[in-house]
């Protein structure tokens, strides 16, 4: 069902409507006001009422001398509050210039022609009118969408509802809402798992809800309700029936945010499949198997020669009955993690890749020398950890090496200072600039080893991280300017740091952060242009990016390359899954690449995939057969 360009089905957005209907109380500013109130929490669309009470209500109930308390309280209130028609189609046109969708209940046919004229999407039929077939049916030959609420209805009435809309000729859309008709409705009698059986009749269904609070609204999104009807007000406490069951603008906020939580929480019902932050807690925090003794190449595999122990590098506990029995391929020594490459030929580096531009291998310390023998890069790019600031590089490091180099920053630190050169913590912001002040002394001292390398670059994610939610675009310009004056006291004479372009949700001490600097195309640009500084272009990150954000991929790659000093290649899903390898994600590499050929000739490259390193490099391996002569 699509409702304006708002499409309405089991895997989408959840529609949200701000039920306004009479709560303004009669007063066009306070009608603006809600609709304002409704746009900043962002839902979807506004609903009002409109009645004709001389075709709706009896003579007698009209007649305030005949009429009963109740209808006369009633009836009361409606003249008091109803806006008149001009009113409504002002309001119409304000929700279209502000992009939220504008709704009106009809409680008669008079007004459902008036709302017509004024320009509506859909109906929104109320409770009370679930079995009025003559409005039904003269609502039906507008050929719009309905949403109906099953308040004060018995479930034969709602079987018979939907059997007629669905005899229509035209066979009108429509949808149900889960409903309970009190103000405010009491908990018990609300029912929300009557959802599951509304969910039998095979079209989209709702929660209107009349309760206190929000937490029962937003146990219908986990139910499965697609649309979501509340009443928003000023304040609880004003004269009026709908007050005292609405939510106020704080509370309506909450429920938006909510709502927009859990829709991202449901997910898929499809295969478990384990999430980058996860696949990180899992090496560091699970057991793999390991080498309990040396073992020679040709020996055969027994219980005996293993132990299971972490970090979770190698092969899971649950492999080893089918490592048993197959031979070593080479040496193991005692206290390694097991892998496949330990038994079966796996993927190998070539001695030399034929690429267009300089090619960079990343490499630890511990393991630069032995990739070296494999293959010959043109750099090498240090993936530093902030404990390798303290090593002894001459203990790791033949004295020249024919290949350049550049480093990547460490972005934790020791007692868990991620570094943030952008923060507005003053003396946190000092800190890192002490850790990075370090990292380009560490960087300096490596030059002797690599005699071709004159400037080496320093890749940074400079920060600009906050733990619960993204910050306002317009608090973004302080951060960069905390960044250049970071940046400005550093002794960096002989480096060049090249900050990095960042994925929206970072992964950090095991679990998810919000990034808010170095996403946005324009920001770097403009960065660019104020400091003279370069970028290190993850494409991985990038394109995360821009699934946050519905940028094209391809034209921000194009934006970017003259600015652009070095790349990080990997594939990337989603908005958080970085760091695939290539062909595993969903970039388009086909018509990316060429992109990077045309706009960015001599920039280079590492393949940036994780635990590439693994089995010998075997991913790094991969990579760069899937990338090589297209670069």
């Amino acid at each position: 069902m699509i409702i304006d360009n708002f499409r309405i089905n089991d895997h989408g957005k959840i529609f949200i409507i701000a039920e306004i209907g009479m709560n303004h109380n009669g007063f066009y500013d306070k009608a603006i006001e809600l609709i304002d109130i409704a746009i900043k929490a962002g839902a979807d669309c506004v609903k009002f009422q409109m009645r004709c009470l001389e075709e709706l209500y009896s003579q007698d109930a009209l007649d305030v001398s005949k009429g009963d308390l109740s209808t006369q309280y009633t009836i009361g209130l409606l003249r008091k509050f109803e806006l008149s028609y001009d009113e409504y189609k002002k309001l119409a046109k304000y929700c279209h210039d502000n992009n939220i969708i504008f709704l009106c209940t009809p409680w008669d046919i008079k007004s459902a022609d008036l709302i017509e004229k004024i320009g509506v999407s859909a109906y929104k039929v109320a409770s009370a009118d679930m079995t009025n077939y003559a409005l039904l049916d003269h609502l039906c030959e507008k050929g719009k969408p309905l949403i109906l609420s099953t308040g004060m209805s018995k479930k034969s009435e709602i079987d018979n509802v939907v059997k007629y809309l669905n005899s229509k000729k035209k066979k009108v859309k429509f949808a149900l809402l889960h409903c309970n008709s009190t103000y405010p409705a009491p908990f018990k009698d609300i029912n929300l798992n009557y959802l599951k059986t509304m969910s039998e009749y095979d079209i989209p269904i709702g929660y209107s809800g009349h309760e206190r609070g929000i937490a029962v609204t937003l146990a219908a999104v986990a139910l499965g309700a697609t649309i979501i009807e509340r009443h928003i007000t000023l304040d609880r406490k004003m004269e009026g029936p709908d007050h005292s069951a609405s939510l106020e603008k704080k509370d309506f906020e909450s429920l938006v945010k909510g709502i927009r939580e859990i829709e991202k929480a449901l997910g898929s019902s499809k295969d478990r499949v384990i999430t980058q932050g996860e696949l990180i807690n899992r090496e560091n925090l699970s057991k793999s198997i390991y080498a309990n003794i040396d073992i020679r190449k040709n020996d055969v595999f027994e219980e005996s020669m293993f132990v299971f122990k972490s970090p979770g590098q190698g092969l899971q506990p649950s492999e080893l009955v089918k490592l048993l029995g197959k031979k070593a391929i080479t040496e193991i020594k005692k206290g390694k993690p097991i892998f496949k490459s330990h038994y079966q030929n796996i993927v190998n580096a070539k001695k030399d890749y034929k690429f267009k531009r300089k090619w960079a291998l990343p490499v630890r310390y511990h393991d630069i020398n032995k990739l070296l023998e494999t293959t010959a890069p043109d750099l090498v790019e240090f993936h530093m950890s902030f404990n390798d600031l303290d090593e002894s590089p001459d203990d790791f490091l033949n004295s020249k090496y024919n290949c350049g180099f550049l480093v990547h920053a460490p972005e934790l630190f020791e007692d868990d200072h991620l570094l943030d050169l952008c923060t507005h913590d003053r003396s946190y912001r000092e800190q890192s600039v002490i850790h990075m002040q370090k990292l380009i002394n560490v960087t300096i001292n490596l030059k002797k080893y690599f005699p071709t390398t004159v400037k080496p670059l320093i890749i940074v994610n400079c920060g600009g991280f906050s733990k619960d939610s993204f910050i306002e675009d317009s608090l973004k310009d302080d951060y960069y300017e905390n960044l250049i004056k970071s940046l400005s006291s550093l002794d960096s004479d002989g480096v060049e740091i090249i900050p990095q372009t960042m994925a929206p949700y970072p992964w950090h001490f095991g679990g998810q952060r919000y990034q808010n600097l170095f996403m946005n195309p324009k920001e770097i640009i403009d960065f660019n242009k104020k400091t003279g500084i370069r970028m290190c272009h993850d494409i991985s990150h990038s394109f995360l990016a821009c699934n946050e954000y519905k940028w094209d991929h391809l034209e921000y790659t194009k934006l970017l390359a003259p600015f652009t000093a070095h790349y990080h290649i990997s594939d990337g899903s989603g908005v958080d899954g970085e760091g695939l390898q290539i062909g595993e994600g969903d970039i388009n590499f086909r018509e990316l690449l060429p992109i990077i050929n045309e706009y960015s000739k001599d920039i280079s490259f590492i393949p940036e995939v994780w635990q590439g390193h693994t089995n010998n490099g075997e991913g790094f391996w991969i990579s760069l057969d899937k990338l090589e002569g297209k670069l």
